[in-house]
């Protein structure tokens, strides 16, 4: 079986809690319908590390000029204050429609989805944000009849979500990989939004069943 890469976006001021649970359970084959079919890769701005906003330095793998849709089964860009703040972070939304234009997803969270909604790529698809006024802040922003007070939106290959929901988020980005059969999914999902126990034996059943 051959491996996929999923391609995280990083740099300075990038949220880190966002996408955890998305990348960790990525690169955590225990429950997956295929273990090892897919890997987390950083791609930057350029190989210079990132620091996060809890501190922690990544180095970049690749560059965004080096990546390319087909060598990839997602691009995922977190949220951070870069997005609102400067125009830095514009070739990661040039990415993000190369990707959509050749057919590979693409899912934002937060601060992302800001400059999803500044590139136009998310006029005419279903999607949500923090709210709805922080994207009609954003230049080029056509979009608003689409927004959604959904915690989490997948329309045409574009996932969105909100700060608050890294967990619907990841959900979502599961769900798009296919990486986990419907009962293990529901189960995981249960858990980590609920934190009942309940869940948990569910979800030890779901994959004793698989």
């Amino acid at each position: 079986m051959q491996t996929s890469d999923v391609h995280v976006y990083v740099f300075d001021t990038m949220a880190d809690w966002e996408v955890g649970h998305a990348i960790g359970f990525i690169n955590t084959p225990d429950y997956q319908k295929q273990p090892g079919r897919y890997r987390i890769r950083s791609v930057g701005r350029t190989h210079d590390p990132a620091v996060t906003m809890g501190g922690l330095r990544i180095t970049p793998e690749l560059t965004i000029a080096d990546l390319k849709p087909p060598d990839s089964a997602m691009l995922i860009l977190p949220g951070g204050t870069s997005w609102d703040r400067t125009h830095e972070d514009d070739p990661a939304i040039e990415a993000a429609r190369a990707f959509l234009n050749a057919g590979v997803p693409v899912a934002a969270i937060c601060g992302a989805t800001s400059g999803l909604a500044r590139g136009g790529l998310l006029d005419d698809r279903a999607h949500t944000s923090n709210a709805k006024e922080y994207l009609e802040h954003q230049q080029g922003y056509r979009g608003a009849a689409s927004y959604r007070e959904e915690r989490a939106v997948t329309d045409r290959g574009v996932i969105t979500a909100g700060s608050t929901a890294p967990v619907d988020f990841a959900r979502a980005v599961f769900a798009a990989l296919d990486m986990y059969e419907k009962s293990v999914l529901d189960a995981w999902y249960g858990l980590f939004s609920t934190g009942d126990a309940n869940y948990f034996q569910q979800l030890m059943q779901a994959l004793k069943a698989k």
